[in-house]
C-alpha cells in the first residue's frame, strides 16, 4: 500500500491526500453500510458513501465544464453570470479510484462481499499500483481476496506477465506513439485537410486509442500477475466485433460491467417497457461519454453508440430480412466480414468525436473527410494519393512501419481466436518460442516511436 502511494506521489504530492480521503471515506460508509441491523439504515450510509464520492469526482472533473456550459447560455440569453472558472488540476486516475470506490460500497450493500474490516488492505484494493493511473477498475470480490492468500513464487505467472508485458509494450511504442504523430498533426488543426489525409488520421486514431488503452490495459495486468495477483481481462479483440453490442462486451470490459451493473440494471436495464429501455441504454451511454471527459465532444460520441445500438434493435428484423433475400446465410465467412467492416467503420465514424478537441473541429472533420473522393474513385488519381499522404507529416518509411505493425497486430490477434492456442503455443519448442520473444523484443527497440512517446490517453480521464 505504501509503495502504491509512493508511486502516485511521484506525480503530485498534494493529491495522495485526496486519495487517502476517498479510500477513508468509502471504507468508513462500507463498514458502516456492513454493519447496519436495519434496511432503511444501511440504504442511507450508502447513499451518503455514492454521493460524497461522486461530488468529489464532479468538483474536480466537471466543475470547470458545467461552470463554463452554463456560463455560455446565460450569455446567449443575457443573463448575468459571474462565478468564475477554478483553477483545478485534474487529478490523474482519479474517475478509476473513485469508481473502485462506488463499486465497493454497491457491493457491499448488496450482500455480494463483506465489508473489509482491515484498512492497510482495503486502502492497497484502491491504490493497487498497476491499476491506479488508467484501470481497469477491478472488483474488490475479485482483488481483495487475494491479499490475504500466500504469495509464492511462480515461474508460469511470472513467464504469462512478462509476455503481456512485452506485447503491450509492443502496442504502446510501436504502434500508439508512432500513429499519435499523425492524429495530432490532423486533429490539431483540422482545417488544413481534408478527404485522404482526415480518412488516413481517424483511421489511425482508431487503433491509436486501441492499442494506447488496451496496451495499458496488458503491461498492468502483466505487472499484476508478475507479482502473483490476477486481474479480469479488459479487452477481447473489440474490432472483430459484429455489432456494436458485441464490440462494447469487448472493450473496455471492466468499466462497461461496472455500468451495466451498477447503473444500467438498476434503472430497469431491459425488463422494463420499450420506451424505458431505450431510455436506460441512452442514459448509460451519455454518461458513459461524460465519464470519459468534462467536453461535449465525449458525450456526442456515447450519445452516437446509444444510437448505433438503438438503430440495431430497430432495424434487426429488417437486416434478417435482407440477408435472407440475398442469401447471405449461406456464406457465413463473408457475411461475418461484412458485419465486421460496417462495425469497425461506425466505431470509427464515433471515434472523430472523441479525437477532436471541440465540436467545431468534429463537425468539420466528419463532414470533409470524403471530399475529394469522387474524383479518385472515378478516375484514379496517384498524385492526388501522393499529395494526401504528404501533408501526413510523417516519411514513406514511418507510415510503412506503422501498417506493418497494425497488421501484424491483427494476424496476432486472428491466431488468438484459435481454441487452445496459448497451449499449443507453450507446447512448442523451447527455440520457437524464444525466436518470438526476441522478435518481439527487437521491435521494439528498433521500431518504438521512443522519441515520441506520448502519456497514456486514459490516464486524463
Amino acid at each position: 500500500m505504501f509503495a502504491s502511494y509512493f508511486y502516485y506521489a511521484t506525480w503530485k504530492v498534494k493529491y495522495t491526500v485526496l486519495l487517502l480521503i476517498v479510500t477513508l471515506i468509502s471504507f468508513t460508509f462500507g463498514k458502516k453500510i456492513g454493519d447496519s441491523s436495519s434496511t432503511q439504515k444501511k440504504s442511507r450510509w450508502f447513499f451518503f458513501s455514492v454521493l460524497i464520492n461522486l461530488s468529489i469526482l464532479v468538483f474536480f472533473k466537471y466543475y470547470n465544464f458545467f461552470n463554463g456550459s452554463i456560463g455560455s447560455s446565460a450569455q446567449f440569453f443575457n443573463i448575468s453570470y459571474n462565478i468564475p472558472q477554478l483553477d483545478i488540476i485534474l487529478p490523474v486516475g482519479i474517475s478509476f479510484f473513485i469508481f473502485k470506490s462506488i463499486s465497493y460500497s454497491f457491493d457491499v450493500y448488496r450482500g455480494d462481499i463483506v465489508h473489509e474490516s482491515n484498512f492497510l488492505k482495503y486502502a492497497l484494493y484502491v491504490s493497487f499500483f498497476p491499476q491506479l493511473l488508467a484501470g481497469p477498475i477491478e472488483r474488490s470480490k475479485n482483488l481483495l481476496p487475494q491479499f490475504y492468500k500466500k504469495i509464492t513464487f511462480e515461474y508460469d505467472k511470472v513467464t504469462d506477465g512478462l509476455r503481456l508485458f512485452a506485447w503491450g509494450l509492443f502496442k504502446k511504442v510501436v504502434i500508439a506513439d508512432r500513429v499519435g504523430l499523425v492524429v495530432d498533426r490532423v486533429y490539431d488543426n483540422p482545417p488544413q485537410f481534408h478527404g485522404l489525409p482526415l480518412i488516413v488520421a481517424t483511421f489511425l486514431f482508431t487503433y491509436q486509442i486501441y492499442c494506447d488503452f488496451s496496451g495499458y490495459s496488458d503491461m498492468a495486468i502483466g505487472v499484476a500477475k508478475i507479482f502473483g495477483f490476477e486481474s479480469k481481462l479488459n479487452f477481447d479483440r473489440p474490432y472483430f466485433s459484429r455489432s456494436v453490442s458485441e464490440f462494447w462486451r469487448k472493450w473496455h470490459i471492466s468499466l462497461t460491467s461496472w455500468f451495466r451493473d451498477y447503473l444500467y440494471i438498476p434503472l430497469g436495464g431491459n425488463r422494463v417497457v420499450k420506451w424505458r429501455w431505450y431510455y436506460n441504454l441512452m442514459i448509460v451511454f451519455l454518461v458513459s461519454g461524460l465519464w470519459h471527459g468534462a467536453n461535449w465532444t465525449f458525450i456526442l460520441w456515447g450519445a452516437l453508440h446509444g444510437m448505433y445500438l438503438l438503430m440495431g434493435i430497430w432495424t434487426k428484423d429488417l437486416r434478417g430480412l435482407i440477408c435472407r433475400a440475398v442469401r447471405l446465410q449461406q456464406a457465413p465467412v463473408v457475411h461475418d466480414l461484412f458485419r465486421i467492416l460496417i462495425t469497425f467503420s461506425l466505431v470509427s465514424f464515433a471515434w472523430i468525436f472523441f479525437r477532436a478537441n471541440n465540436i467545431h473541429d468534429a463537425l468539420y472533420v466528419s463532414s470533409h473527410i470524403l471530399s475529394g473522393f469522387y474524383d479518385l474513385f472515378n478516375n484514379f488519381d496517384l498524385v492526388y494519393i501522393i499529395s494526401g499522404l504528404g501533408q501526413l507529416g510523417i516519411s514513406q518509411k514511418e507510415l510503412t512501419v506503422a501498417l506493418m505493425a497494425i497488421l501484424l497486430l491483427e494476424v496476432v490477434q486472428a491466431i488468438q481466436c484459435i481454441p487452445d492456442i496459448k497451449s499449443r503455443f507453450l507446447s512448442q519448442a523451447v527455440w520457437v518460442r524464444w525466436l518470438c520473444y526476441y522478435g518481439l523484443t527487437l521491435l521494439i527497440i528498433f521500431y518504438g516511436a521512443f522519441n515520441a512517446s506520448q502519456d497514456f490517453i486514459y490516464m486524463q480521464f
